[in-house]
């Protein structure tokens, strides 16, 4: 699973004309740890994407992908 997109952050990130550096000045983050997760070679924890969400102005649906997922719950 760790080769999938699971995270809509870096498309959200850029509707909304932010950057990384600036969404991990707010959350009080490496730019790095942001980065990782812009490019899913990580993933925010539950936690954090709801602070994303909140920051964003935006629903936590609309950071995750959940099509990534089959209806049996497999990959």
């Amino acid at each position: 699973m760790a080769s999938k997109n699971l995270n809509r952050l870096k498309v959200v990130l850029a509707e909304k004309r932010r950057t990384n550096k600036w969404l991990a000045e707010q959350l009080g983050k490496d730019q790095t740890t942001v980065s990782k997760w812009c490019t899913n070679s990580s993933q925010p924890d539950l936690g954090n994407l709801m602070q994303i969400a909140k920051i964003l102005d935006v629903e936590l649906t609309d950071l995750v992908r959940f099509e990534e997922f089959k209806k049996d719950g497999t990959e």
